[in-house]
């Protein structure tokens, strides 16, 4: 090819389809080394400990919200924790779904690739902060024999009650009157018979102060549904404290113990 115009037309097509592809790779700052990829066009991560199972399938906690900047700071005590029980971790970025069916599906991609690629074992031990409730929960409803275990800090587990029907309706694509209309279609508190029938153990830890994600109408809820389905619950209850960065949720060795009984039992 000596025509120097049809060299230099695919130099510039390279240069146009490198910038793409840099463009779209997924970027992600973890709290640990890990692997940064993407799933359906969202960036998930998978962070290994040293140590792989001398025989089996790998236990690993799923977590979530996975958005900018979390997990962050705050979560490395328990993944360190986590990570040197031999347990990997891993999370995908679904944005502001609220658990709707999209975000779910890709969790289910997320599952597959894990299981698949990485083997990891098929149940996972879910540990949701905050708005992430909303979504391990709405998954985990649909899918209860891929689920070892269900941890929360302080966990929103009512649209109602956060973000609200009317914030929420558009990741749903419904206006705020449809998305109230099928609420218990997607709305945690209403979804919890299948968890029960496998009784997967759960454990929350939630303040009663809390005025973003009010105990009375998240985990408390869960908590009296749950006991009533005849599921396994722990609800641990802070006095005095709010949706705050106290160290106490974040460094809570029951819910690190809870974590890591049933990661074990999770990968026979």
């Amino acid at each position: 090819m000596n025509n120097p115009r049809q060299r230099l037309g695919i130099l510039l097509g390279l240069c146009v389809i490198l910038g793409w592809v840099q463009a779209v790779q997924p970027n992600k700052k973890l709290p640990f080394p890990g692997e940064v990829f993407a799933i359906e066009g969202r960036t998930a991560f998978l962070i290994l400990p040293d140590t792989k199972p001398a025989e089996g399938a790998m236990p690993w906690v799923w977590y979530a919200p996975t958005l900018r900047g979390l997990p962050g700071g705050a979560e490395k005590w328990m993944f360190d924790r986590f990570l040197k029980a031999g347990i990997a971790i891993a999370g995908v970025d679904v944005g502001e779904s609220y658990g709707n069916p999209k975000g779910r599906a890709t969790y289910t991609a997320l599952h597959q690739h894990l299981v698949e690629k990485h083997g990891l074992a098929k149940r996972a031990c879910l540990l949701a902060r905050s708005r992430g409730g909303l979504m391990l929960y709405s998954w985990a409803a649909e899918n209860p024999d891929k689920v070892a275990c269900i941890t929360g800090i302080y966990p929103v587990c009512n649209i109602a009650s956060y973000p609200g029907t009317q914030r929420a309706s558009g990741a749903f694509g419904l206006t705020a009157q449809g998305l109230e209309a099928q609420l218990a279609k997607h709305n945690p508190i209403d979804r919890l018979a299948p968890l029960a029938k496998a009784k997967v153990p759960i454990f929350h830890i939630h303040g009663d102060m809390d005025r973003v994600v009010p105990l009375d109408k998240n985990s408390a809820i869960i908590k009296d549904r749950y006991d009533k389905l005849g599921g396994p619950m722990i609800l641990e209850i802070v006095k005095g404290q709010g949706h705050n960065m106290w160290l106490g949720w974040f460094q809570s060795q029951t819910l690190v113990d809870f974590v890591l009984k049933h990661a074990k039992e999770s990968a026979p």
